[in-house]
């Protein structure tokens, strides 16, 4: 690939994250000039160590070697954590006090692979927060390598036993009742980090695709298409399971499967385990993205809390998280966050509270997710546009002017109609696309509400 090609990164280093095909747009070369890139900028903090981790693809040990070197040239330490999982590494920058560097792609296919970034105490690195720094930065340092020496030292470090005993002293659940759950890892990272997690407490864990395989061969590691909850859902009823659990390739997310095959609601975990944090932290604050149903501020003032709605994306969850000291926060693509865990998004830590509170209930957790999945939802539909900015002007004109109607452009265009029916339309940042979310107080009425809206955007 010509060195001009490579350096332009701006389609690789994104709004949240580095993520690109290996080899056109992330290689050893670009790797190692973003690690420089990131340690420079941590250096400007007082960092003297990078922590790094990384999934099962095969580009991720050569990439995230490459980009070690590149923090090593900087002077800068780097504690290698090697195999883990994305909330792994947010453990160890928290626990070790050190900017973090994880090499995933997430749920992206194969070919793909990518970098998340944080700094000391897992804090965001964002477009608007250091992003944006590094993508300048290493752009030059591709032009311009310089001296290749490495004066800083690479130490390997455990984490995953230190990370389970941490999620372990959030839930208790040595105590529970006997459950059966079955864990679909998609042969992502949760095929490593979940037998860690579980192995001292009395749930019955049937695995499925735990072999470690970036490949993905029996399906994507990716539960938010409802395609890959498939085998889950079978077995879960094949099993007479209390619960499935559905992790994504880097395990950060999680999705649960009720005993009957049925997918439970991120919003409705988000409901449920917002009021199991407001039960020990009282009148304390909850986040929530401006997709998840309304059932969440709902029960979160039921329940003393204060809910404070926010646009989508870690990185502005996480900002509100610090600004309002919030305990937990939730989104509509099963991403959960604690305070206790430093702010960062863990899938395993909210599928603990799921099984801490199905155990307290004694019924099937069925009924348990019932009363807080109050609305019914048309899930995140994508529609392909030629012009994003006219096909949401045009839409936002059809409605604006009706009787009772509120609009809002926190993020993308939300419509809340008179009768409490609302829908949100958002561009996407990497794609030609139109995400539609649609939610009301019964099926029928959100129906012909989101065959509306769709006509509009694709007539």
């Amino acid at each position: 690939m010509p060195s001009q090609t490579r350096r332009d990164l701006s389609r690789t280093v994104k709004a949240y994250d580095v993520r690109g095909v290996v080899p056109d747009d992330l290689d050893e070369a670009v790797a190692t000039a973003l690690g420089e890139a990131f340690a420079r900028l941590v250096g400007k903090d007082g960092a003297t160590r990078v922590v790094i981790a990384y999934d099962m693809r095969e580009s991720s040990i050569p990439l995230s070697r490459a980009f070690a070197d590149g923090v090593r040239k900087r002077g800068l330490d780097v504690l290698d954590a090697g195999l883990g999982s994305t909330d792994m590494l947010y453990f160890a920058s928290g626990h070790l006090d050190a900017p973090g560097a994880m090499f995933t792609a997430s749920h992206n296919p194969a070919r793909y692979n990518g970098i998340k970034l944080c700094r000391a105490g897992a804090a965001p690195i964002g477009q608007d927060s250091g992003l944006a720094e590094i993508r300048e930065t290493a752009a030059e340092l591709l032009a311009n390598p310089g001296d290749d020496s490495k004066t800083g030292t690479i130490e390997q470090v455990e984490i995953l036993d230190a990370y389970a005993r941490h999620l372990r002293s959030l839930v208790d659940l040595d105590g529970c009742r006997p459950l059966r759950v079955v864990v679909d890892a998609g042969n992502g990272m949760a095929g490593h980090t979940v037998p860690a997690v579980f192995k001292s407490l009395p749930i019955e864990i049937v695995p499925m695709y735990f072999e470690l395989d970036g490949d993905f061969p029996n399906h994507e590691a990716n539960p938010l298409d409802p395609a890959n909850l498939v085998d889950l859902q079978k077995r879960v009823q094949q099993e007479h399971a209390d619960a499935g659990l559905a992790f994504d390739g880097d395990a950060d997310r999680c999705f649960v499967i009720d005993e009957r095959g049925e997918c439970v609601s991120p919003s409705a975990i988000t409901a449920l385990v917002a009021v199991r944090e407001l039960a020990k932290h009282p009148g304390g604050t909850i986040i929530h993205n401006l997709i998840t149903s309304r059932a969440v501020p709902d029960i979160v003032k039921e329940h003393g809390g204060e809910p404070v709605r926010t646009r989508v994306g870690h990185s502005f969850i996480k900002a509100e998280m610090a600004r309002t000291d919030a305990v937990f926060g939730g989104e509509h693509s099963a991403h959960y966050y604690f305070r206790d865990f430093w702010r960062a998004d863990t899938g395993m830590l909210a599928a603990l509270h799921v099984l801490s509170a199905l155990s307290e209930h004694g019924g099937p957790l069925s009924a348990l997710t019932a009363r807080f999945d109050r609305y019914a939802s048309s899930g995140e539909i994508n529609s392909t546009v030629d012009d994003q900015a006219e096909c949401t002007a045009k839409v936002a004109l059809a409605y604006e002017g009706r009787p009772g109607v509120v609009t809002d452009r926190m993020d993308g265009l939300t419509v809340t109609l008179a009768d409490g029916c609302w829908f949100n339309l958002r561009p996407s940042n990497t794609e030609p696309l139109l995400r539609l979310n649609v939610e009301a107080p019964d099926a029928d009425r959100m129906e012909v509400l989101r065959d509306e809206v769709l006509s509009l955007i694709r007539e």
